[in-house]
């Protein structure tokens, strides 16, 4: 096993980010109880407090989420950091293990 030399945050939706999602995406079929899978996104490895992390990523986070239902970054709201703290639950962690033997693989998006 490895360490990666990467801190996370992983936001999970909750039931607000799935409403607006049911209004953009007739597909989108899910609500906060089904257990939504969320999504990681490496950081920073070290850091001594949250807020200023999540201040410092929560833009770019939620862009990312609401690209997912829909396809212009002009069919969502204006990020805000209460916004992004009603539509997503945070979670915030310093290590990150590699179980794999295999290299990782990014692409750039």
């Amino acid at each position: 096993m490895k360490v990666v030399n990467r801190g996370y945050i992983y936001v999970e939706p909750k039931q607000a980010f799935c409403d607006w999602a049911k209004q953009h995406d007739p597909e989108f079929d899910f609500d906060e109880s089904d257990d939504l899978e969320g999504n990681l996104y490496l950081i920073e490895e070290d850091f001594f407090e949250y807020e200023p992390l999540i201040e410092s990523h929560f833009k770019k986070i939620m862009k990312n989420e609401c690209l997912a239902v829909v396809d212009s970054d002009d069919d969502y709201p204006k990020p805000t950091l209460e916004l992004f703290l009603e539509w997503f639950t945070v979670r915030i962690g310093s290590s990150v293990f590699d179980t794999q033997k295999t290299d990782l693989e990014s692409d750039k998006l």
